[in-house]
């Protein structure tokens, strides 16, 4: 990401409020996919006077001017990222809820042909993989 995501903001001309402000640093710094709740409480340790209604607010904010991505897991929650994210898959521990970042060069390739074989060229997908661990003998 070259630009930080207050940076994407002020130039998609969006007003940038301090309550918003913190709320963007928060994203940006998430190594995660927080969902709102969590973003709340990070941005509630830096701001205690922040309210839930405000992070929500933002989030639909930031995500209807493309800036940040809804994921949906099939956990009944709605988690985040920054939009402007190199490319990668997911994997989601179905115990734990625990999100799995990777990229595979073979299933990117496998995408591509599958998508020309189709008569397509492919501008974008999403792959989420859904799994338990295996057991340990």
């Amino acid at each position: 990401m070259s630009e930080t995501i207050i940076t994407r903001c002020e130039a998609k001309g969006l007003r940038m409020t301090e309550q918003r402000r913190i709320v963007a640093r928060v994203i940006g710094a998430a190594d995660d996919h927080p969902d709102v709740e969590e973003l709340y409480a990070r941005a509630a340790a830096i701001d205690p006077r922040i309210s839930l209604a405000t992070v929500y607010r933002t989030v639909k904010l930031f995500e209807e001017a493309g800036i940040l991505e809804k994921l949906e897991f099939g956990d009944g929650r709605a988690r985040y990222e920054d939009a402007d994210r190199d490319h990668h898959d997911h994997l989601i521990d179905v115990n734990s809820g625990q999100v799995i970042e990777f990229i595979d060069p073979d299933i990117e390739e496998l995408q591509e042909r599958i998508a020309q074989r189709l008569g397509y060229r492919l501008i974008g997908h999403r792959l989420e993989l859904l799994g338990v661990p295996l057991k340990k003998a």
